[in-house]
This record gives structure tokens, sequence and C-alpha cells, in this order.
């Protein structure tokens, strides 16, 4: 989860504001500029009976049943039926007396598995234990009951140790190539003082990616045969499918095309958002979005450029929040695009790209209830998932 700072002192944002090493010197346009796109949708309440305690995830599995389930940081998931007049929405699985939660920490992350209908399996992120640790964790759903999960079926697939409270990342997202992917945070405090993100023998500052069809010696996963470091020499972790990264607390796979979109967060100057590439390198802590970082010049030899970048100000927001590319074809001013927002802002842009090369930016709209995740559902209608109020949205067609 993303922290909110917004108790930034005068003075150091006006130091950040003049800052010379950290300004960008490319000719992106102002994503606050508000570009007239077609107004043929609404961002209106999907559920208005129901509230949640500080949601950060939507999803729906692929198993034909059109049900909604929603993370609460917390610990708990809920699910319901995918009508906008239902009244109840059940717990699915109740972890909150195995997680550390607050601030950064929590109930992170849900996957169901490809063959979900059939197996019944998935996946969460989360976060326990003193000393903090990320948990990757499989379960099953009841035989009894679809809508309640097996709270003793939980097989621990990976952990890794988390330094400080905040950057634990949280996505979780099977590819379409089968295989599970990871956003893991740089491991937090500022500055990745440990330069875990560059570190390529440490999980943290990186995407993920493991097979979970299959084990590996004593893992409870495999490593797929092509990830960049398998088999390496150098102490590389094999599970590495991409490293240089801060804090990409929501990425989303764009299924017809399979382009990974992430949303990584920035430190004190750039939000970014980058196409994840296998072995690329994203930059993180040479650089933070497309400038220097701490120095007024860096080697960026072999460094992934961001598709897009915003500096962070009042207007634009400081943390940004990764979305989906818009398939809703209902949708027509927006399909195509990639929706995001800012968590601090509650600002909503659309992304208009052309070979993965930004074309235009929009501001389409505000939600002022801390955006802390963009979700789909079974028919890939979008929705934004409102932190503070416990509200969910979704983007609808203009009768």
């Amino acid at each position: 989860m993303k922290k909110l700072r917004i108790l930034i002192s005068l003075s150091l944002l006006i130091s950040l504001l003049s800052c010379e090493v950290n300004k960008s010197d490319d000719n992106t346009p102002d994503p606050n500029v508000i570009v007239p796109a077609p107004a043929d949708y609404t961002l209106a309440e999907a559920f208005p009976t129901l509230r949640f305690e500080m949601p950060v995830e939507l999803t729906s599995p692929a198993d034909e049943t059109n049900r909604i389930f929603v993370v609460s940081q917390k610990g708990k998931i809920h699910v319901f039926p995918n009508q906008e007049t239902v009244a109840n929405a059940p717990v699915f699985l109740d972890l909150s007396t195995k997680i550390v939660s607050g601030g950064e920490r929590g109930l992170l992350g849900l996957a169901f598995h490809p063959d979900f209908k059939t197996n019944g399996y998935f996946y969460v992120n989360y976060t326990r234990g003193n000393p903090l640790e990320t948990v990757i964790s499989q379960f099953k759903v009841s035989a009894a009951d679809p809508n309640i999960a097996d709270p003793n079926s939980e097989q621990v697939l990976l952990t890794y140790a988390q330094p400080y409270d905040n950057h634990n990342g949280g996505k979780i997202a099977f590819g379409n190539d089968g295989y599970l992917y990871i956003a893991s945070g740089d491991g937090g405090s500022g500055g990745d003082p440990q330069n875990n993100a560059q570190n390529r023998q440490k999980l943290l500052g990186k995407i993920l990616r493991i097979d979970v069809n299959a084990t590996s010696g004593n893992l409870p996963y495999a490593i797929p045969a092509d990830n960049p470091y398998k088999g390496n020499t150098e102490g590389f972790r094999e599970e590495i499918y991409a490293y240089g990264l801060r804090n990409p607390w929501r990425f989303s796979f764009d299924r017809p095309t399979g382009t990974l979109w992430a949303g990584d967060v920035g430190q004190n100057n750039i939000e970014e958002i980058s196409i994840i590439k296998k072995g690329g390198n994203y930059g993180w802590k040479i650089r933070e979005g497309n400038t220097c970082y701490g120095a007024a010049t860096c080697d960026s030899t072999g460094l992934e450029e961001p598709i897009w970048s915003y500096p962070q100000n009042t207007e634009n927001g400081r943390s940004i929040t990764g979305g989906f590319v818009c398939r809703d074809k209902n949708l027509t001013g927006l399909e195509g695009k990639y929706i995001y927002g800012d968590y601090v802002s509650g600002n909503i842009w659309a992304l208009t790209f052309d070979n993965n090369t930004a074309v235009k930016n929009e501001l389409i709209t505000k939600v002022a209830d801390g955006i802390s995740s963009f979700g789909e559902d079974s028919q890939q209608g979008l929705y934004v998932v409102g932190h503070a109020n416990g509200k969910i949205y979704k983007f609808t067609k203009k009768m």
C-alpha cells in the first residue's frame, strides 16, 4: 500500500520544486491538462449499499459465476454477486489473525488460478510477523461452499524479509503464460538505503515470476524455463523477471496483448508508468522516473524508459496507482486507453498510446477517496477502489 505523504513541510516542498538535479528536461506534456474526451461514460458507485474497511483490491475469477471479490487491507476477502442492488458481502476468507496490517502492511493482493473453475486454487500476498516478512500463499475453496475458502488449506509458497514497514509491493496476477507475477517493493525507508532494487541477489524492488503448477527441489514452485536468471552462476535470484523498481504497488496485464503495465511510486519528484519487459532494469535508485536520482548526472546505459511519467505536485498528486488498459467495449471513449490514478490527488487519467509509445494523456475525472486500486470484473468492466471511505466505483456507459 502506498503511504500518504501529505505531511511534507513547506520548506521541503520548495526545495523539491527548485531542485535542478531532479528536473526533467524532456518535452512531456503537462499530465494535469484536461484534454476533452468523448463523454460517453460516467463514474458512479457500483454497489451503493456496500462499504468495505480499507479496500485495496477488486477482482473476479474466470469461472462464469459473475462474482466480485474485494480485499480488505486488514485481512478479509469479501465475495458477492455482481449486481448493483446487492445488499451483503459475506466474508470469503478471514486472515486478520495471521497478518500484520497498518500503514502499507496487510493483506495486499489476490489472484485466482487460471483453472480456478476446476481446481479452486487462489493466491494471496500479505505481511506477517516480527521481524516483518511478505508471504505468498496458495489457498483452496471449500468443497462444501464456493463462497467460502478453506482456511486450513494454506500452502506457503514464498516468503521474503521486509526490512521496513513500507514499500511492500502487493499486486499478484497471472500472466497470459500461466505464471504467477508478484510485485515486490524495495524494502522501504526512503531512497532504498540497502540498494535492494539494483541487487539481483535480493527479491526486493522487483517483479517476480514463478510457476505454481510445478515444484523444483525443495521449492513448492518452479522457476519458468525462460526467466532471465534461470541457471545463472552469479547468485542472482531466479524468481526475478524485472528489477530496478521502487514500489510497483499495482500492475496489470492487457489481456489481448499480454503486455504488463506497472505504476511505480516515486520518491520525491516523479511518478511513472512502465511497460515491464523480461530482464528489464527500470532504473531505481539510479534514476527516479526519467531523471537522475540524487546526482546531477548518472549512467542510464541499459535502463528502461517509462512510457509516461508526471511530476509530483499539488495538482497531480504524489503516489501513482497503476490501472488497466480498458477493454470494456461499452466504453468507446476509454476503450484501448490505459486508465490510472493517483492516491493522493484522486486524479484519474486516460493514457492513449501507440506501439507502446504515449500519445496523449487525459485527466478524465477525480475521486476524493484515496484511490487504492483499479479492478476488472469477468466481463472486463472497469472499477475504482476507494480506500478512505470503502466505496467501489465503476465506469459505465451513459444512457
